[in-house]
């Protein structure tokens, strides 16, 4: 994998999130709207992915849109990831758009070296993902979980029961205690990646809470403890 650090390299605070050379693209806006709304200093370093649907996997699943299947190679990830979290006097935060958001809940379901779990528009749709979660407890205190209000209009059948997960994937992390929050975004899962993403780091550094925002469809912030 290819890092790249962005941010204060000195930070307390630092963000980890795997992407490909989309994400890459987004990166530097996507830190400049962290730091605007956290107002505080963070590292965030980028770890290119070599191959997305295996680096990026929990375990094995046929393909589910194309004909590249899912390879599973998540635990190989995670190790490279915890040579990055080795400093005791830091916070750690993992997170990331789509698969990489799924990752990031997987991933701190197997370690507590992370602070809070970002998972903005995550795909939570992975075959078998949500049974995990029922016999996995999440090992982070703070989660944000996101979806744009057009991820289920598709005729995919696998990826149309995204929203239903999702919820699912709250209910599960309420009843684990999480202290989380569910935001719907205007749009399908292509639109703003970089936004969301941000939105998603800066809330679980404690820098910007989810909130409605009027005139942009079906949006709603949902914590997960009801509050």
């Amino acid at each position: 994998m290819t890092v790249y650090e962005l941010g204060d390299p000195s930070a307390r605070d630092v963000l980890i999130q795997p992407a490909d050379d989309h994400d890459l693209e987004g990166i530097q806006k996507e830190a400049e709207l962290i730091r605007e709304s956290v107002k505080r200093p963070f590292r965030l370093i980028a770890l290119r992915t070599e191959d997305w649907n295996r680096d990026l996997s929990p375990w094995e699943a046929p393909p589910v849109f194309g004909k590249e299947g899912f390879g599973g190679g998540a635990a190989a990830t995670l190790e490279e990831v915890r040579k990055l979290c080795a400093d005791p006097d830091r916070r750690y935060y993992i997170g990331g758009y789509s698969l990489a958001g799924l990752f990031a809940l997987w991933a701190a379901c197997r370690t507590d070296r992370f602070a809070g779990a970002a998972a903005a528009s995550p795909s939570v749709w992975f075959p078998g993902f949500t049974d995990y979660l029922k016999t996995n407890r999440i090992r982070c205190g703070r989660v944000y979980l996101s979806l744009g209000d057009r991820e289920e209009k598709t005729r995919n059948p696998v990826m149309a029961t995204v929203a239903d997960r999702i919820r699912e994937t709250q209910a599960l992390l309420t009843a684990q205690g999480a202290d989380c929050v569910l935001e719907w975004n205007p749009g399908n899962h292509f639109r703003d990646p970089e936004i969301r993403t941000a939105r998603a780091f800066a809330w679980i550094l404690g820098g910007g809470e989810a909130e409605e925002r009027p005139g942009t469809g079906k949006q709603e912030a949902e914590n997960c403890h009801g509050e």
